[in-house]
């Protein structure tokens, strides 16, 4: 429906008094359709694109930083030898639940950040 319009031909037209009831009914069926279509089903397959790449992005996206973090941890353990033993074993665990609720926070506050600038650009979009 994103093509142009096409007139019909003069020889193609007819009145509305020409048509008969049976074919007014028909050819309002087949608009309501088509509009039902145009607004249900085409952005419900733009959608799941949208959800089909995503999805995947953000799991993968999650387990990379799940890793990162976990491979921080095993360097605090290894690499500080005796510094952070006894008593003070917790310390790289609170490092990095620390780093990693820092990295959390900032992912929060840009996608905050991206949702207000698409609303205020969309509704000046729509204003007439």
């Amino acid at each position: 429906m994103d093509g142009p319009v096409q007139e019909p031909k003069d020889n193609q037209r007819k009145s509305r008094a020409d048509k008969g009831t049976g074919e007014v009914i028909g050819e309002l069926w087949a608009l309501v359709k088509d509009y039902a279509k145009q607004e249900t089903v085409d952005p419900l397959k733009r959608l799941g694109r949208f959800v089909g790449f995503g999805a995947p992005g953000s799991i993968l996206l999650g387990l990379g930083g799940l890793f990162i973090m976990l491979g921080a941890l095993r360097a605090l353990q290894t690499e500080t030898g005796r510094h952070l033993t006894g008593s003070l074993t917790w310390v790289p665990y609170a490092a990095t639940f620390v780093v990693t609720a820092l990295f959390a926070l900032f992912a929060v506050k840009a996608i905050g950040r991206t949702r207000k600038g698409r609303g205020a650009a969309d509704t000046e979009g729509t204003r007439a």
